[in-house]
């Protein structure tokens, strides 16, 4: 039997028969398979391009420190071919080069002439959010998108109409901000993800006697204890639900929920493996065995996630440093969330685990939604903010897929 904290996505008390776990190259020949649906090429070329991406971010992370006085973002670009972009402030160019990553001689193109470096736009947000929140009715949500270099702001069309149209509105947040600034109008309405759950947890909320589920994560350690990750908002006292049913329940360590965080911890025996399941049915598990911080994180990086709502599925990241619009962080949210393109996320996906092959990524906090209900993008919290002294469990890391290096 594993132990409690093969939740969530982890799996807990029952046969180790009845589960399937992956290797590393099952993990990422199953996203190998959603990235061939999504941009119709060949499984093996999907499945080149994932190997690529895991492989290449030392090569990528070079690059942003060699131009870090420069850099305004570094993407990746799927159509028409796969390459890296590497967008810079100034006119000096830069030639072409190739990173050998996952067996392929991957592209990177350098653009120039950017208005503002990445770290002068996240300032920007940092800085601004509040005057920029309080000159609308409806506070918008804001990042950085790393493939124009722009301060993206999100706004319905009653906002930009009452400030004169979107063009107008730019030009004054650019006036504001002194960063190139690109206005969205998009009717949405951006809040937590509701108390569902991926690892099935369920609890009665006493203010109003109504039952609630919520989304378990990743196994983590303070060195002494382990635990499980679920979101901040979720209840305290939770019971955590097998896929057959079974119910363990679970000894609440602490949440935290403010600026930059959305998690809370449950405490357990350690255990047996970290795994995550990685399908709807939550019949497949995959170990975890490395993290991908938010510094080295790019626009259009392919990552999946599961949630109980929504189940398995794929898209790419779109804006970094978001701060989302509502006060979901007890008060307004700093510019440290990631946001991943919908449709691929519903209410009830909370908490649940952003992962990419064996690579652990964050941890879903809230979504975006149009009028109509379906899902704009989501969002997540990095795993580098985790609460000291919690650290994610990894398994040993097997030999690598390949090198990075760059000529």
């Amino acid at each position: 039997m594993r132990s409690l904290l093969t939740l969530f996505a982890l799996t807990l008390a029952f046969p180790v028969a009845a589960q399937t776990v992956q290797t590393r190259s099952d993990a990422l020949a199953q996203d190998a398979g959603e990235y061939a649906r999504l941009y119709g090429v060949p499984q093996a070329e999907a499945l080149r391009r994932l190997r690529a991406q895991h492989d290449s971010v030392a090569g990528t992370d070079a690059i942003a420190r060699r131009y870090r006085d420069r850099l305004a973002g570094i993407s990746v670009q799927h159509r028409p071919d796969y390459r890296y972009v590497v967008y810079l402030t100034g006119d000096a160019p830069v030639a072409e080069t190739r990173i050998r990553a996952g067996g392929m001689q991957v592209p990177v193109t350098f653009r120039t002439g950017a208005k503002a470096s990445r770290d002068r736009v996240v300032w920007a947000i940092t800085y601004h959010q509040a005057a920029i929140r309080a000159a609308m009715a409806s506070p918008p949500s804001m990042g950085l998108d790393p493939r124009t270099g722009e301060l993206v702001v999100i706004v319905g069309n009653a906002i930009a109409a009452a400030e004169g149209g979107a063009a107008a509105l730019d030009a004054e947040l650019e006036k504001l901000t002194g960063v190139p600034v690109q206005i969205r109008v998009l009717e949405r309405t951006e809040r937590n993800l509701g108390l569902h759950g991926g690892g099935r947890l369920n609890g009665i909320d006493p203010s109003d006697g109504k039952r609630y589920l919520c989304t378990t994560g990743f196994a983590v350690t303070d060195g002494v204890r382990s635990g499980i990750t679920t979101a901040a908002h979720c209840l305290d006292d939770m019971t955590y639900y097998d896929p057959d049913r079974r119910p363990t329940p679970l000894t609440f360590v602490g949440q935290w929920g403010w600026g930059y965080h959305d998690v809370q911890i449950h405490a357990g025996a350690a255990p047996e493996r970290p795994l995550i399941y990685s399908d709807t049915a939550r019949t497949i598990e995959r170990p975890v065995e490395a993290q991908l911080g938010k510094p080295s994180t790019r626009a259009g990086d392919f990552v999946c996630h599961r949630g109980e709502s929504s189940g398995y599925s794929c898209a790419e990241v779109e804006l970094l440093d978001f701060a989302p619009a509502a006060d979901l962080c007890g008060g307004a949210c700093l510019p440290t969330w990631v946001t991943v393109a919908g449709p691929g996320c519903k209410g009830g996906d909370s908490g649940g685990p952003v992962f990419s092959g064996t690579t652990a990524l964050g941890v879903v906090k809230g979504a975006s939604y149009r009028r109509d209900g379906s899902c704009a993008f989501y969002f997540y919290m990095s795993l580098d903010y985790l609460p000291a002294p919690w650290a994610l469990l990894v398994e040993p890391m097997p030999a690598p897929i390949g090198r990075n290096t760059s000529r």
